[in-house]
């Protein structure tokens, strides 16, 4: 009977529990419907769901549809545990919980010491937080955490979770007994950290619901974190590159689909290091999406650098500028945000998708769709700014990307048509195919991964870095409030270059095709004099040789004539 009360009281706790969690969750009802669930659904339901569908191969888990083009390197196991990685064979030991921390203290010290410092390691020192502390919040997020496990049978009723060690996370949550390396390790997957963080995982994956473009502009579900793997396997020059080494490089980015520490870094998993911007720098830098260079140069990226160290950093994003003391939007409080909320969807409020090149993007700009994202920037920058302000500066953006956009597209219709007449260098003569799955085109993507003699012509790669770099970065300048970002360093001074290169390099290309033809004319004339093959040559050689004839024959005349009279 003592039996049946506690299950009772267990079911009652952690729906308890649950439902106050759930009152103040972020996962968006599209996620809900997707999944074809109530709100009302318990976590180990919402977790099954979930789960079910982050690994199926049909939702973007795996190797992808060009799977046939490409093989794994032996990092590859890192990057997608979930298809690659096996437990290493050549370590024999059978380990205890403690067993863990004592080897490991020894062969990677560094893990143990992040270990010790993080929440992970002092769960207790959590449960005894005041209410006057700011991290108290903690407290909560913890009773959370074992609500969700006691609904997915990792925890018992009343059992408290002593810590999150080793062997949680590499073998089972809160594993009792003793693990064989060889058989039983594991490294961690988002759905392996979503058995404790389950409200984190759901609004992560939430980001494959709630960007469906309407009129397919971009494939469901992208760009997002959810499904950055996808979108790195299903690119065809990712696939048919022989260079597997250098291709592993994107992948060291599109690898949040499968895991969570590219932003919480093993093994401290510090909350504090996540909401500062440094934590988004590593992926989103670069020619192509310089997001980190245009905010770090900003006024809102400078004033972080400077007073960011004043700031309390512990405070939940909600209630950083309230209580943290913060002074400028971080990476974090302007694209986690959403209605006033914030949540791990970062994507809620995407519109030019950091690519104003791809197709249909630019003509959606002001649908409905885009209209009712843009409201909600407006919300998030009201945060700091007067409505007025925001609408001015956000037009700003729109109408300058668009010119942007502009400069790029009467370009490449230049270089579009010096292909179809078949002018660019090399073209008929010294143009290899591309790798497979990639097939022959005018300046593609696979052009900056991929060159093979006169593919691509030197006038393609400058009309593909001012579409997938310069534009790009004209964008993210703009949208991140750098001057210099779409002005004269990174934007709109690099395509007026490239514009300059393509439009004299076309002037050239025309030119010499203009002589090629005139000199072909003029020799099949000369050739034609010279050869009496055919009737009309020798109708023009006898006219010419009956015309020297007369001409001779009054000569002679003249001179007989001359010598008559001399007589």
């Amino acid at each position: 009977m003592d039996t049946m009360w506690r299950r009772i009281g267990r079911i009652v706790l952690a729906a308890g529990l649950w439902s106050a969690v759930a009152a103040q969750a972020e996962i968006p009802k599209e996620t809900y419907e997707a999944l074809k669930l109530d709100r009302s659904a318990s976590p180990q339901q919402l977790y099954d769901a979930l789960v079910k569908r982050y690994k199926d191969p049909a939702e973007g888990a795996g190797r992808g549809s060009h799977a046939q083009y490409w093989k794994p390197i032996p990092f590859s196991k890192y990057l997608d545990p979930h298809s690659f990685y096996k437990p290493p064979a050549t370590v024999k030991e059978v380990a205890s919980r403690e067993d863990c921390i004592e080897c490991h203290a020894d062969e990677s010290p560094v893990w143990v010491t992040s270990w010790k410092k993080s929440t992970h390691a002092n769960l207790d020192r959590i449960r005894q937080l005041a209410p006057s502390d700011p991290t108290f919040y903690k407290k909560a997020k913890l009773e959370e955490v074992e609500a969700n496990l006691r609904s997915l049978g990792k925890l018992g009723a009343g059992e408290a979770l002593k810590e999150v060690g080793c062997i949680d996370c590499h073998v089972d949550v809160n594993a009792k007994g003793r693990a064989n390396h060889a058989a039983d390790l594991r490294m961690p997957t988002a759905d392996v950290c979503a058995t404790c963080h389950l409200q984190e995982f759901a609004e992560r994956e939430s980001e494959r619901d709630t960007i469906t473009w309407p009129n397919n502009e971009w494939p469901k579900g992208r760009p997002s974190h959810a499904l950055d793997y996808k979108a790195n396997v299903e690119t065809t020059i990712w696939a048919g590159m022989p260079q597997r080494e250098i291709a592993e490089g994107c992948t060291a980015c599109h690898q949040n689909q499968n895991k969570c520490d590219t932003c919480h870094t093993r093994h401290e998993f510090s909350v504090v290091e996540s909401r500062k911007p440094q934590a988004c720098a590593t992926c989103h830098n670069g020619i192509d999406h310089n997001n980190w260079e245009a905010y770090s140069l900003s006024k809102h990226g400078k004033i972080t650098e400077m007073m960011g160290g004043q700031w309390n950093w512990s405070m939940p994003l909600k209630d950083a500028f309230a209580k943290g003391g913060q002074t400028a939007p971080t990476c974090q409080t302007c694209h986690m945000e959403y209605q006033g909320k914030f949540s791990h969807n970062m994507v809620r409020k995407v519109r030019w998708a950091n690519y104003p090149a791809a197709g249909g993007v630019a003509a959606n700009i002001t649908s409905a769709w885009s209209e009712k994202r843009l409201e909600a920037w407006v919300k998030t920058c009201t945060q700091c700014h007067s409505e007025s302000l925001a609408r001015s500066y956000l037009e700003l953006m729109d109408k300058g990307t668009l010119q942007g956009l502009a400069k790029y597209q009467e370009a490449h219709k230049v270089v579009e048509k010096l292909y179809a007449d078949k002018l660019l260098p090399g073209q008929t003569t010294n143009r290899p195919a591309p790798p497979p799955p990639d097939k022959e085109g005018v300046a593609q993507f696979f052009q900056l991964f991929w060159t093979q003699a006169n593919n691509p012509s030197s006038i393609e790669f400058e009309v593909i870095e001012m579409g997938e770099n310069d534009l790009a970065k004209l964008h993210v300048g703009l949208a991140h409030v750098n001057p210099g970002g779409w002005t004269y360093t990174e934007g709109w001074e690099p395509l007026n270059r490239a514009y300059s290169k393509i439009m004299s390099e076309d002037t050239k290309l025309r030119e010499m095709a203009s002589l090629q033809q005139r000199v072909a004319k003029l020799e099949t004339r000369r050739t034609s004099l010279l050869d009496p093959s055919d009737g009309a040559t020798r109708a023009s050689l006898g006219g010419l040789g009956g015309a020297l004839l007369l001409a001779g024959g009054a000569a002679l005349a003249i001179a007989r004539r001359r010598g008559k009279d001399a007589d």
